[in-house]
């Protein structure tokens, strides 16, 4: 079945919204728009993470393989995240034992671990210049929540002997985080941070290197998943043995039937003037990614020119904030008390796909493979994803139908009550965040 984009999906964008990422990021000129037919093995449709990750690999493994974007690489959630490397998936260790037993939740476990070494390993093979940095923690904010914790990271070890996590008492804190905010919390050695459109860029460039042909303002107008797949845009049809859909928030435009299985979110972000080196050493001394143990959530780290970039704030509408700086300064100052009045020279929104039980959600409809909805975890998530599509056109599916057979349901309410029944369940949540 094809399915059409709507008409503001083929508006010609050239530049990227503003951020800081994009304001920092490595020289990366425009691609051209596709212009005329093209016959290859995969076709993927989507230049962020994943789309990146499945077209780099495909290439590598032999496919000839084009790549659109219906804008700019890295446009969307890919390059204007949190820049957060958090190992695992979004569920804990003992949600997973709970729900699936021990044998799946142990080879899932092990999946979101191995998350966090793909994407060092394509950092360390590509050279690419994403500022890396070591080190998550995840912030406790309510003594419960570190209890659960220290169950966690004995669990981790029990099932997959994973002893890169460790506890951070409440008085050891400091040594992480300077703020009276938390209860103690986990530490993991081997998450981090990036700047997240440099790490975009370079996965690009490597694609390239291995024979990717990458075309920017291409957006899909539908796409058949037939045999072949066949991909219509503005200027040309693309056709090719498989198809790879890497949309994310966005993939409700061009295949329908997934709208209902995903709500997209949008998150603010906010950096501020460069800290001094002794400003910055003093409010993260691990110079860790941060993020809390809250559903809804603060998130910040510290820049490689030593600015923090936080997120922060509820907002459940469409509708970005008039002053964005203005509504995550509240929450940032509420962190660090010690930075009222710092000066934010940047704030920017993105969008993320966030599922109903917020694990990813992989798939096949018809030759095309999806992969889409890692629900906050996706600098990690996504590469693997890619990475395991290519597993599953190369015949190894066992890992992708891992993930592709969790149990996923829609968003209740129909095209018209979904996004407001989805609002009253995220203000019940952030209700008892403060309880």
């Amino acid at each position: 079945m094809g399915a059409r984009a709507p008409a503001a999906a083929r508006l010609k964008v050239t530049e990227y919204p503003p951020s800081w990422y994009a304001a920092s990021a490595e020289p990366f000129g425009r691609r051209t728009p596709l212009d005329g037919p093209i016959e290859v093995d995969v076709v993927v449709v989507g230049g962020g993470y994943t789309g990146l990750s499945a077209a780099l690999t495909a290439a590598e493994a032999g496919f000839s393989t084009v790549l659109i974007e219906a804008r700019r690489i890295g446009w969307g959630a890919s390059g204007r995240n949190g820049g957060q490397m958090i190992p695992g998936m979004r569920w804990p260790a003992s949600d997973l034992l709970e729900k699936f037993g021990e044998d799946k939740a142990r080879a899932l476990v092990a999946l979101g671990i191995e998350a966090t070494g793909r994407v060092r390993s394509r950092i360390a093979r590509h050279a690419i210049a994403c500022d890396l940095r070591d080190g998550h923690f995840h912030a406790a904010c309510k003594p419960a929540h570190l209890e659960a914790m220290r169950r966690e990271v004995d669990l981790l070890d029990r099932l997959i002997g994973y002893r890169s996590a460790r506890i951070v008492e409440r008085a050891d804190v400091p040594s992480i985080v300077a703020t009276e905010a938390y209860h103690g919390g986990m530490f993991d050695a081997s998450g981090g941070h990036i700047h997240p459109l440099n790490y975009a860029i370079g996965l690009a460039r490597a694609a390239e290197t291995a024979g990717v042909r990458i075309f920017e303002e291409t957006p899909a107008l539908a796409m058949d998943h037939g045999s072949p797949v066949l991909v219509t845009t503005p200027r040309g049809e693309i056709k090719a043995r498989r198809g790879i859909l890497a949309c994310d928030a966005e993939v409700g435009a061009l295949e329908p039937s997934l709208r209902r299985i995903m709500m997209p979110v949008i998150n603010y972000n906010v950096a501020t003037r460069p800290l001094s080196e002794g400003e910055a050493r003093a409010l993260i001394p691990s110079n860790a990614s941060i993020a809390e143990s809250r559903f809804v959530l603060n998130y910040y780290r510290l820049t490689a020119d030593n600015r923090l970039i936080f997120g922060g704030g509820e907002k459940y509408s469409p509708r970005p904030p008039a002053d964005i700086a203005a509504f995550v300064r509240p929450h940032l100052e509420k962190i660090f008390p010690q930075l009222r009045g710092v000066e934010i020279e940047h704030g920017w929104g993105g969008t993320i796909g966030v599922t109903m039980n917020r694990l990813p959600h992989f798939g096949r409809i018809g030759n095309s493979l999806f992969a889409h909805g890692y629900s906050g975890h996706g600098v990690l998530l996504t590469t693997l994803a890619g990475e395991l599509m290519v597993e599953a056109l190369r015949g190894n599916s066992n890992r992708f139908d891992l993930v592709a057979d969790l149990p996923m349901r829609g968003f209740p309410g129909g095209a018209l009550l979904r996004h407001p029944l989805y609002v009253a369940g995220m203000m019940w949540y952030a209700l008892r965040d403060r309880l």
